[in-house]
């Protein structure tokens, strides 16, 4: 896991300062070593550079006097060998291909075993120089042979060409800024603000898009403007100056047949057992987050089996007992020590909590919207910042994470709407009444919801008047002008027969995993761990998208396969348990109490005042409601401030920016 950088000017030179001023801001992504590399693109010269932290010897990029047109940078986090030969810019024998590469190809053996009876010699043991083997093998097609998550650059110096990539789920980041004259890319958006005659601007189309629907990552746009990022899936090619981004992997219509229920269940226990199998491959201290629910028990009680069978990991790198991090709360309401202390009880794991309090969040809120650097959803990111910290502490280096369950499997509640809404269009009534009646059983805290959501899925839209507050978009809170002029609604593809399935695609690729992506990336990364995601593993999302619903989604029940997989495994109140929490933090209470001033502050800035973008009086009143127990308004109340802040913190604070306020009065 690391941080990646690389400058190219398609017109002149380029000051090797730029290169070393955009690497430095991602030091927490790799703080194990550091190195560069300097190409004159005319002449063909190439120069590997060092920096201050890089465990190889060479000439120091502050001492670097010569011509050059393309800078890569690197920052290393060190997980698979650890010696000097892991360093980047790594290049292959003849030096006619370098890369720089963040993250992980965990059939990295596989492959290299493959290479080799191809004839290809290696110097390291790393998997960065097996996809540097693998494209000069296969090319571009190499994508097709990984099993990870990656980011990476190859320079090709014989085609003269950068070939860059993004994993398949999305779960490295990249991205880049082009404008005709020069490309430049890096793991963090906060590297390209470095750039010299980079005006720091918001883009108010993305701005509007979480205001009004909470969303982000789910374009090719940032927060920043004519700052963009490879989506999930996608390679970008430079050649000839010229830019073209492509997608080589998507979740495909197709349905797997068996002649069993429990045929489908034990593909699945496959499946999911050797992705967690293979992302035991470290040569680093490793451990779990376990929030107590189906999926971070799952992979906790099954990653046990695996670290202590003598097979899969190196016992020293596990410890006597698998370490697992948890956020809790002395409010039973948001805590899940009952749940957990059934996991580390059944497995022998050691749990480690951590108490998130609103106090500490007003101490470390100005570094978490640092490293997030875009808005984020809700205050439940810094439950998984504490809980980050905490494994830092333990000094485990990796953590495994259930990331990505709920968007395969159907786990949160509006995939009811979306089996209803089938249910309507199939005319099929007795499903509807099974599952109504099964919904009512599992859930019967949620029933409200489930109501005004419900008729939202099963009335068509021409009748919808008839039901009001069915189609709010958190217009009131914005200013007119900034609303008239931004707000959209989505029409996302739609690929399946099955509305649930249409469901499920949106928000594996649009709606939500990218973003919860984001933050376990930015989290996990702000203290240099390397967090990996079983779920996401492409064989078994591919497996997923190809069940029949009723796997899924069964009498009120969602998660039908993954709890018939793991009978035996897990402890069984937490394999029937319907309810769902996960890392959250009491965020609708500490805006009542200990975050009331500090919030009441920020809405009565000048600055808050100014923006154009809110409607004044209509947040204040709704923050009032809220305190007073009117109404929840926690949500948009924290998109309000979150929005404010970053603002503040990216904008406002930027020597390039010409600060902003909206044109749309």
């Amino acid at each position: 896991m690391c941080g990646i950088t690389g400058a190219y000017s398609f017109k002149g030179s380029i000051n090797p300062d730029l290169i070393r001023r955009m690497t430095d801001p991602l030091r927490h992504r790799g703080p194990d070593d550091e190195g560069f590399l300097a190409v004159d693109s005319t002449s063909g010269k190439v120069v590997s550079l060092t920096g201050i932290d890089s465990k190889t010897y060479g000439q120091r990029i502050e001492d670097f006097n010569g011509s050059a047109n393309l800078f890569l940078g690197h920052r290393r986090l060190s997980i698979i060998d650890l010696s000097p030969s892991g360093h980047q810019p790594m290049s292959n024998e003849d030096g006619t291909l370098w890369i720089v590469h963040n993250g992980e190809v965990y059939n990295y053996l596989e492959i290299r075993k493959e290479l080799e009876s191809l004839g290809h010699d290696f110097r390291s043991r790393t998997d960065t120089e097996v996809i540097l083997h693998a494209y000069e093998e296969w090319g571009v097609d190499c994508l097709s042979h990984f099993n990870g998550m990656w980011a990476f650059a190859i320079l090709d110096l014989k085609k003269k060409r950068f070939f860059c990539s993004r994993d398949r789920a999305g779960v490295k980041p990249f991205y880049y800024l082009y404008d005709g004259k020069r490309f430049c890319f890096a793991s963090e958006i906060k590297a390209l603000l470095q750039i010299d005659d980079f005006c720091v601007e918001p883009n108010e189309q993305i701005v509007a898009d979480y205001l009004f629907s909470g969303l982000l990552d789910h374009t090719h746009e940032t927060f920043f403007k004519n700052i963009y990022q490879l989506r999930p899936g996608e390679n970008l090619l430079v050649e000839a100056d010229k830019l073209a981004v492509q997608t080589y992997w998507d979740i495909e219509v197709k349905e797997v047949r068996f002649p069993r229920d429990s045929d489908y269940t034990e593909r699945f226990y496959e499946l999911l057992e050797d992705s967690i199998r293979l992302r035991l491959r470290t040569e680093v201290p490793i451990g779990s987050c376990l929030s107590g629910g189906l999926d971070s028990s799952s992979i906790v009680c099954l990653a046990n089996r695996l670290m202590f069978d003598g097979q899969n990991i190196d016992p020293k790198l596990v410890g006597e007992r698998q370490k697992t991090f948890s956020s809790c709360f002395d409010d039973p309401a948001y805590d899940e020590r009952k749940f957990i202390e059934l996991v580390t009880h059944q497995t022998g794991a050691e749990k480690n909590y951590v108490f998130p309090k609103a106090e500490n969040l007003l101490k470390d809120l100005s570094m978490l919207i640092w490293q997030q650097e875009e808005p984020f959803g809700s205050t439940s990111i810094y439950a998984q910042w504490n809980v980050m910290r905490l494994a830092k502490e333990r000094q485990v280096t990796v953590l495994l994470d259930g990331q990505g369950g709920d968007e395969l499997l159907a786990g949160y509640l509006p995939s009811f709407y979306y089996l209803f809404r089938q249910a309507r269009k199939d005319f099929d009534i007795g499903l509807l009444m099974r599952e109504g009646k099964g919904f009512l059983k599992h859930h019967k805290n949620l029933t409200r919801r489930l109501f005004h959501k419900t008729i939202a899925a099963i009335v068509p839209k021409r009748l919808r008047t008839f039901f009001p507050g069915l189609d709010r978009d958190g217009g009131g809170w914005a200013e007119e002008g900034f609303r008239k002029n931004y707000y959209r609604s989505f029409s996302w593809p739609r690929k399946f027969e099955h509305e649930l399935n249409n469901y499920l695609y949106h928000a594996f690729r649009f709606t939500v995993l990218p973003g919860l992506l984001h933050y376990e990336d930015r989290n996990s990364m702000a203290f240099s761990l390397e967090a990996r995601l079983p779920f996401l593993d492409y064989r078994l999302v591919e497996f997923s998208f190809s069940l029949p619903a009723h796997l899924k989604m069964d009498g009120g029940v969602t998660k039908v396969i993954l709890r018939e997989a793991m009978k035996g495994t897990l402890p069984e109140r937490i394999r029937n348990r319907m309810d769902k929490i996960g890392f959250v933090t009491p965020e609708a209470d500490w805006f009542k109490t200990t975050l009331r001033d500090h919030i009441r502050e920020i809405f009565n800035s000048k600055s808050f005042s100014e923006r154009g973008i809110f409607n004044i009086a209509n947040v204040h009143k709704a923050f009032q409601d809220h305190c007073n127990e009117k109404v929840d308004n926690h949500s948009m109340i924290w998109r309000c401030v979150n929005l404010e802040l970053w603002l503040r913190t990216f904008v406002d604070k930027n020597p390039s920016s010409q600060g902003w306020r909206n044109s749309g009065n």
